[in-house]
């Protein structure tokens, strides 16, 4: 088959959907499909590049950002992208016929140009869907429901669902969502393809003023959903434990908030750094000692934060702090890969990061679990050949 794969942002930008559009995109070429990555970029000066990554070809077409700035602004550059997208790329789009356009959301504003497409192509579609929004939104309190946005926003989302032939989300819980959809809707889980930067020599707990502190670490979106004021407070928990160390990596609209509130409070075991590039990500990570997740109790989804995949990649305990009901607390336990809490009961959540802290044969013996459970679980092999066969005939 040639398939297309939108995806809202990709290298040399890096987050977790870039990384999962590399590994899945690199899997499809594996598995003898032709690929196409098309993905919007603020980076470029002409309408449309075209390069290639080994097998696939990556086409980066003009936009306005939607990272890292104001939200309306972002939103506006947001639903700008499936005419901006066709405007830009009509040409090369007609000249080139996929079978199968496959989409990543988030962004929620593929929509348009999907059902385009496969009107253009006679196409089908595979909506790959890790964020059920606006929903969330509401549920955080970011977004009432009562607000002209949030109404403009769940249209723009039903939209991208009758684009969609197949909807794959990340977890059984998240398919209550479409409860009644004539649609097909089935759980593909995230995935990840571990290749792991090899060391480079850095002494990465010196230059993070780390020595041989117990370090819980976070890495990734710090915005709302992550409920990070819980990791803030965990910080201050464990402020009576020399050993103890809390470190987040990565950017968002919560930093200078936290970053306040983390001074307002004098707490000299906890600091907050900028996102880094990939390779001194990992390299990061595999000198930690436990992975954070962090999500907000209001929520109802059952999302995996992509964030899991590297801390079970690189062996570290996973110390969660999740919404009532989240998969997570089966999968953790089940697999003995970590240790979690309903978010709300910080008491809980404080005593697991002292059991850690103080049980160096669980953290090794969780640790070691981490791959296994990566292996039969979430691999960018499975996942490449689940989206594809729903498209291509079953042999005899």
């Amino acid at each position: 088959m040639k398939i297309l794969y939108l995806v809202d942002s990709y290298y040399p930008e890096v987050r977790s959907a870039t990384r999962l559009a590399r590994d899945l995109v690199r899997e499809f070429a594996a598995q003898g499909h032709e690929v196409t990555l098309l993905t919007p970029s603020a980076e470029i000066s002409s309408p449309m590049t075209i390069d290639r990554e080994g097998e696939v070809r990556i086409v980066r077409v003009r936009s306005g950002p939607t990272k890292g700035i104001n939200r309306v602004i972002r939103a506006l550059n947001e639903v700008r992208l499936s005419t901006g997208i066709w405007r830009r790329a009509r040409t090369f789009l007609e000249a080139n016929r996929h079978d199968l356009v496959v989409s990543y959301s988030p962004t929620i504003f593929f929509g348009d140009l999907v059902h385009r497409l496969k009107r253009v192509w006679g196409a089908r579609s595979y909506l790959i869907l890790r964020d059920i929004f606006p929903q969330w939104a509401a549920e955080t309190g970011v977004l009432s429901r009562r607000h002209p946005a949030y109404w403009y926003f769940a249209r723009k989302a039903r939209n991208q669902y009758t684009a969609a032939d197949v909807i794959g989300v990340q977890s059984a819980g998240d398919l209550k969502h479409f409860n009644g959809a004539a649609r097909r809707v089935e759980v593909l889980y995230n995935w990840l393809k571990p290749e792991l930067p090899a060391p480079d020599g850095v002494d990465r707990r010196a230059r993070y003023g780390l020595g041989n502190r117990f370090v819980f670490f976070y890495g990734g979106n710090i915005g709302v959903a992550q409920n990070l004021d819980l990791v803030v407070r965990l910080a201050a928990e464990l402020a009576d434990n020399p050993r103890a160390y809390v470190l987040l990596v990565g950017d968002g609209h919560e930093v200078p908030r936290l970053s306040a509130e983390i001074s307002r409070r004098r707490l000299g075991n906890i600091a907050i750094h900028p996102s880094v590039p990939e390779d001194e990500y990992f390299r990061l990570l595999a000198d930690m000692d436990v992975g954070l997740i962090s999500l907000d109790p209001r929520l109802t989804n059952n999302n995996f934060p992509a964030k899991l995949l590297g801390y079970l990649a690189l062996g570290k305990p996973v110390l969660a702090a999740l919404n009532p009901g989240h998969e997570l607390f089966d999968l953790l336990a089940k697999s003995d890969t970590g240790l979690a809490a309903v978010a709300s009961d910080e008491g809980t959540f404080f005593e697991h990061a002292r059991r850690l802290l103080n049980d160096p044969a669980a953290v090794r013996r969780m640790g070691e679990n981490g791959p296994r459970l990566l292996a039969s679980r979430f691999s960018a092999a499975a996942a490449a050949r689940q989206i594809a066969a729903h498209f291509t005939p079953a042999r005899p």
